[in-house]
């Protein structure tokens, strides 16, 4: 079996088959891994929905901010904005069928000497708490009852973990860590709002995978999010494969047993 991570699809399903095609990706033999972000802003977020799921025990991923967003919106927590490209999903026979199944997906996958993540892992968490603390999170999304935590899941603050905080402002703090961090400090303190690459980072910020004191520095990390990392980090153990794709860059698959990037860009 070969295993095949790929970064935010974001609705973009041509680039995909493109690269499922280029590396003769065999789906009785083969897995797809994907970090987040399956849907929005792109052409065929519904398409690229069914298709993910039509790929069975092929296919994992983890959840991304735009997935809980869709989640959300279904529950009448957040209305979509004009750039969503979610309404055709909500509006589809289907729509039940495939939240449903969304709504079981994990945010963090440690398997195979890799770990997956939409955004990153906090500076200050090991493995094992990163892990312990992504179940938290699951097990409420998860649950028969996860409206709470999808009204309680916007927001920038509280700016940390703290393990005094009530129990919904812990799985929002836990979320924003998963799904989207880019800067924080040393002790895990984020910056929500800056969005530019690397040296844009504002002033007692750093790119969260950038501290030395990491505790998942030994982990090798596959995750999405920061198109404008442009696929590039200078750490070693880290795989970045969000190319932008929705924004006219390219999608990104990665052979985990390789290490070695494919690239697709389809018109």
């Amino acid at each position: 079996m070969t295993i095949y991570a790929v970064g935010d699809l974001q609705g973009c399903l041509e680039p995909l088959l493109c690269l499922l095609k280029e590396v003769h990706f065999d789906l009785k033999k083969d897995q797809l891994w994907a970090a987040g972000d399956i849907v929005n802003r792109g052409p065929q977020s519904l398409e690229t929905l069914r298709f993910v799921k039509g790929l069975g025990n092929s296919f994992r991923m983890v959840l991304g901010n735009h997935d809980l967003h869709l989640l959300a919106a279904a529950r009448g927590i957040k209305r979509l904005n004009p750039k969503d490209t979610l309404q055709e999903i909500l509006d589809a026979k289907d729509c039940d069928e495939l939240l449903e199944w969304l709504r079981q997906q994990p945010l963090l996958i440690s398997e195979h000497g890799f770990v997956m993540v939409h955004a990153g892992i906090p500076p200050q968490w090991s493995l094992n708490t990163a892990l312990l603390r992504a179940k938290q999170v699951e097990k409420v999304l998860q649950s028969n009852n996860p409206q709470p935590f999808f009204e309680h899941m916007y927001g920038n603050t509280p700016n940390g973990w703290d393990k005094t905080q009530s129990k919904n402002v812990q799985l929002r703090t836990i979320t924003n860590y998963f799904t989207r961090m880019r800067f924080c400090n040393a002790h895990g303190k984020l910056e929500l709002n800056a969005k530019k690459g690397p040296d844009h980072a504002p002033e007692g910020f750093s790119p969260w995978y950038s501290h030395p004191a990491r505790k998942t520095l030994s982990e090798n990390i596959i995750f999405g999010h920061w198109a404008a990392l442009e696929g590039e980090v200078p750490n070693s153990g880290l795989y970045p494969l969000d190319t932008g794709c929705v924004w006219g860059g390219r999608l990104r698959l990665m052979n985990l047993s390789t290490r070695a990037y494919t690239h697709c860009q389809c018109s």
